[in-house]
């Protein structure tokens, strides 16, 4: 796998326009929902936020939020989106590393969808995000299944070519998370070189401190 870090800052300008990535976080976001019942009162953390799009929506349940992020352009995008809707509610955070390093507070709700592919050691993070969760709290992980690579055009940046459900679960068990569950949150179709169209699956894991 490539180990170089892809340039998120770049990305960020036109991480918006594909209507695809806005489906993904809209399914991800209702899998979640589906799974815990976001609600009112909730203190929430979206790590590896990118641009917002799931943290706005879970804002629009929680009413406050923290984002996080290791990349500054992705939070610069957010800042401008909340600037505009006159948002006033929510702390962004960025990060050094994509480790969770510099990561301060504790949650009722932590979720992270589509980053842990990105980050090395998936286990360490699991273990640090938990320990950020108040108690009865719960940390939500929403990523690729195994993709052999073939999900992003380009892996620079790519540490995993996804996970399986009971890879992630074991991680979350081995953090002390107790009432793990999975399933299936969301598929995105993608064109191959060939020009076949791929269907790759996302997994949500749940986990609740006890």
């Amino acid at each position: 796998m490539h180990t170089d870090k892809r340039n998120f800052d770049l990305a960020a300008l036109t991480w918006d326009e594909k209507p695809q990535r806005i489906k993904l976080n809209r399914d991800i976001f209702n899998a979640i929902d589906q799974m815990l019942h976001i609600k009112q009162g909730m203190s929430a953390l979206d790590f590896g936020c990118g641009t917002g799009l799931l943290s706005l929506q879970i804002l629009e349940r929680t009413e406050t939020l923290t984002c996080a992020d290791s990349s500054e352009g992705m939070i610069e995008v957010l800042e401008s989106k909340l600037k505009v809707a006159g948002i006033d509610s929510v702390r962004t955070i960025h990060l050094k590393s994509d480790d969770a390093d510099g990561l301060t507070g504790s949650f009722d709700l932590i979720t992270s969808a589509m980053t842990f592919h990105h980050v090395r050691d998936v286990q360490s993070l699991v273990q640090k995000l938990t320990g950020h969760l108040n108690s009865g709290g719960t940390l939500c992980v929403a990523d690729l299944d195994p993709d052999e690579g073939k999900f992003h055009e380009d892996n620079t940046g790519v540490h995993h070519y996804g996970f399986t459900k009971e890879m992630m679960m074991e991680y979350f068990n081995d953090a002390g998370l107790a009432d793990v569950k999975s399933m299936t949150a969301a598929a995105v179709d993608k064109k191959n070189p060939a020009g076949e169209t791929v269907s790759f699956t996302v997994f949500l894991v749940t986990g609740r401190k006890a």
